[in-house]
């Protein structure tokens, strides 16, 4: 079958990187599928010339309205995977909420990642409730072996002549709904009372308006860094070699940041939203925090534990936890 499949496929962000593994996995099944990004196309006239012309059997989308819009009236059968911004955010407005449930009645299928994602769709447009299946995130980790942490450090103005660097990495396109400086005063001030810890915001510009207000921002947060986005292999690096992965976004489907860092067995703090909340089980897989307050208190006691445990054996270890609780 040939497949075309629409997606936002600006270099190194989520989006990007869902739509690569998706082609893959195709691929492997036998198929052809040809990857358009959706930026490219105003509308759905262009997409149904390019279907007639390249002669394609059906199509997919990642993202009911950014990418389904341009399937509308689509002389094919196609389906939809939902994005996190679909339900959490575009749905606020009325044009666009229009177009999607519009999209969602002529689609085949939809795929959401999480059962809550399907929850919020199935509220919103309870008749395509039999079509959304869920299917969660396939994620694949492939770090370089060849990348220069100490030259990473350096191009940062991380200090790297210390054994007790507590790098955190926060991994998001530039944008407000991914709210990179929730947390950047309580890493500043964490940072004033220990030099050792330094967050690090990185991804690519996506809203330049806002990437200029993070800029301002950061020039005066000691502690805090902003770094240039780098290709999935040092990324992935980077993250094996970090400290702990931070999460702040407003809104998320399926943070693939987050799953990656679970698969290099690196701690993951994540904000309590139902996207995050879907994929960690608080202090079980990762640990959760509602406010910049609720994540001062959780990673001072996710390091009082390790701290532990490098100077301690696990029966002292629980036994300390044990006084402290009925302390």
């Amino acid at each position: 079958m040939r497949l075309l499949l629409l997606a936002c496929l600006r270099a190194q962000t989520g989006n990007a990187t869902t739509a690569a593994r998706i082609q893959h996995h195709l691929h492997a099944a036998g198929h052809i599928c040809v990857l358009k990004d959706a930026f490219m196309y105003e509308s759905p006239a262009e997409i149904a010339d390019l279907t007639s012309t390249d002669k394609f059997d059906a199509a997919l989308a990642i993202h009911l309205y950014k990418g389904g819009r341009l399937l509308q009236g689509s002389r094919i059968p196609f389906g939809i995977i939902f994005g996190g911004t679909d339900v959490n955010e575009d749905i606020k407005c009325q044009e666009k909420r229009q177009v999607m449930g519009a999209v969602l009645e002529e689609a085949r299928f939809a795929v959401a990642f999480t059962v809550k994602l399907k929850e919020l769709a199935a509220a919103e447009w309870p008749d395509a409730r039999k079509k959304i299946y869920v299917q969660s995130q396939g994620i694949k980790t492939a770090p370089s072996e060849t990348f220069d942490w100490y030259r990473f450090l350096q191009n940062a103005a991380i200090p790297v002549n210390t054994d007790r660097l507590h790098l955190f990495l926060l991994i998001c396109g530039l944008r407000r709904v991914k709210d990179p400086l929730y947390l950047v005063e309580v890493f500043s001030d964490w940072h004033r009372k220990d030099p050792s810890v330094h967050l690090g915001i990185i991804g690519p510009a996506v809203d330049p308006v806002f990437t200029s207000e993070v800029k301002e921002k950061v020039k005066r947060a000691p502690g805090v860094h902003l770094l240039p986005e780098l290709p999935q292999e040092e990324l992935h690096a980077a993250v094996r070699r970090c400290f702990a992965v931070v999460n702040s976004s407003i809104s998320e489907g399926m943070s693939a940041a987050i799953l990656e860092a679970m698969d290099l067995e690196i701690p993951v703090l994540a904000r309590n939203i139902p996207g995050n909340a879907a994929i960690i089980k608080h202090k079980e897989t990762g640990l959760l925090f509602s406010n910049p307050q609720g994540f001062a208190v959780t990673y001072s006691c996710m390091l009082w534990k390790m701290t532990l445990r490098k100077r301690f054996p696990p029966s002292f270890i629980q036994l300390k936890i044990k006084e402290t609780i009925l302390e």
